[in-house]
């Protein structure tokens, strides 16, 4: 019996099979319905009369589809549906292209895969011209690594060196950089999720004003952070159930919440002028996540790692869906590896945690983003092979490439810190470059390519 994970498969192997029949009728949307349910979408120029036989390549197609799905059908009589433009409903179903057995695309065959909510892991924003400012997205497919704890330290030193640095809360299910960073008096009176909240009736100006607090150092840098919350977070519960909902323009056109939230993240960048952009992303796979790491055209996708069963497990079901859907090659170059939390106690214990953690994800990425090796190498004057100017591969050793982690080992005073703000205030700036050094550098070298 097939189960869901096995009918993409199961459905490319039958039209594999029929493949030279079906040409005519070509191309074909392979539609996954809510419930995991299948139908075949074909132009409605190529509906069978009612008098066809069943030795028609459609109806043949259509009997082993629902033969071999079993209940994943709606019935033999409905596998088929026939629509007047097709091209336009694939365009408008951001589909992807069905996969054979050996990895490849087959051609004209999509898959529209529908869903019960708007997470859009598989469409990726490029980062729009170099003058644009940079934005930085902090994420972990776990909770619990340092993620916060490092954004915080980073930006602190940045506006140290004097960066104008600009923080966004949205781990809003769980919200609590903006608190720990920043004195209780400064606390802003609003925050991200008041914004979206109010947005949807067209009163987010209201709230604008007061939802940022700004610390500034004696480097002439400044720290802007916006949290997800005010001071008095209010019906944060009733609130946090609506930031999801869609909203329309002045001119009537929707916007899902994440174009919504890359329009105030505009308006922040207008607003402040920030040389960078710092973003807490919310762990795991879910919506807040998928707006961080995919819809706000980042420059960098910090993905933050403990070296765990759990952890890699959990970026290769995400790294999968990206190559599924095709959209690897839109995202990898902006991912960098993180090693959060690595061991310091004991002679040769960080290196050899790091390496170790290097080793994993090299696994990871070699078995997931990187190009294999080159099918067609060319041969220079001298008869040697070469790989393609724009193959995506490196070798583990490579401190170039994003399976490389930055490395932060674990550091009791950064450890259980009730304020951040504190901590930093009288921590030496030598301490934090100790600890995050290899972050900061990666963050500096952004910040100096857009300059």
């Amino acid at each position: 019996m097939t189960t869901f994970d096995g009918l993409l498969p199961e459905v490319a192997v039958i039209l594999q099979s029929h493949l030279s029949r079906l040409q005519p009728y070509l191309p074909i949307l392979v539609n996954r319905d809510l419930n995991g349910r299948i139908r075949l979408v074909v132009e409605a120029a190529h509906k069978p009369a009612d008098a066809a036989t069943v030795e028609h390549p459609l109806l043949q197609l259509a009997a082993e589809i629902h033969a071999n799905l079993g209940p994943h059908t709606l019935g033999l009589e409905q596998v088929l549906l026939f629509e007047e433009n097709l091209a336009e409903l694939i365009d408008s179903s951001n589909a992807f292209a069905l996969l054979d057995r050996e990895g490849s695309s087959m051609s004209d065959i999509h898959v529209a895969d529908r869903l019960a909510q708007e997470a859009t892991w598989e469409t990726i924003s490029d980062p729009d011209d170099a003058s644009r400012v940079p934005r930085v997205v902090f994420y972990s497919i776990k909770g619990g690594v340092g993620r916060s704890t490092a954004l915080a330290a980073c930006a602190w030193s940045l506006a140290a060196s004097g960066q104008r640095v600009l923080v966004l809360d949205l781990d809003l299910e769980s919200p609590g950089l903006s608190t720990s960073l920043l004195p209780q008096s400064r606390q802003p009176a609003y925050g991200i999720t008041d914004w979206l909240v109010e947005d949807l009736v067209g009163n987010g100006d209201a709230v604008m004003e007061q939802m940022h607090a700004s610390l500034s150092t004696p480097q002439r840098g400044e720290l802007i952070v916006v949290p997800s919350h005010g001071f008095e977070p209010g019906e944060y519960v009733s609130k946090l159930g609506r930031v999801w909902m869609p909203g329309f323009t002045a001119e009537g056109h929707r916007q899902n919440w994440s174009e919504r939230l890359q329009r105030l993240i505009l308006a922040l960048e207008q607003k402040h002028q920030p040389s960078i952009v710092l973003i807490d992303s919310r762990a795991g796979i879910d919506e807040v996540a998928s707006a961080c790491v995919t819809d706000l055209a980042a420059r960098r996708i910090y993905l933050f790692a403990v070296d765990s069963l759990q952890t890699w497990q959990g970026y290769r079901m995400l790294f999968d869906h990206w190559r599924l859907h095709g959209v690897a090659p839109i995202i990898r170059e902006r991912l960098q590896v993180v090693g959060a939390l690595i061991p310091t106690w004991g002679d040769g214990a960080f290196t050899q945690a790091t390496r170790q953690l290097r080793e994993n994800a090299y696994s990871l990425f070699s078995g997931s983003l990187y190009d294999e090796a080159w099918p067609e190498a060319d041969e220079d004057a001298d008869g040697l092979s070469s790989p393609p100017a724009d193959l995506f591969n490196f070798d583990l050793p490579d401190r170039t490439a994003p399976h490389n982690p930055c490395a932060i080992g674990w550091n009791q005073a950064f450890a259980a810190i009730e304020s951040l703000h504190d901590r930093l205030q009288s921590t030496d700036p030598d301490q934090i470059k100790l600890v995050f050094g290899s972050l900061l550098i990666d963050l500096q070298v952004i910040i100096g390519d857009n300059q």
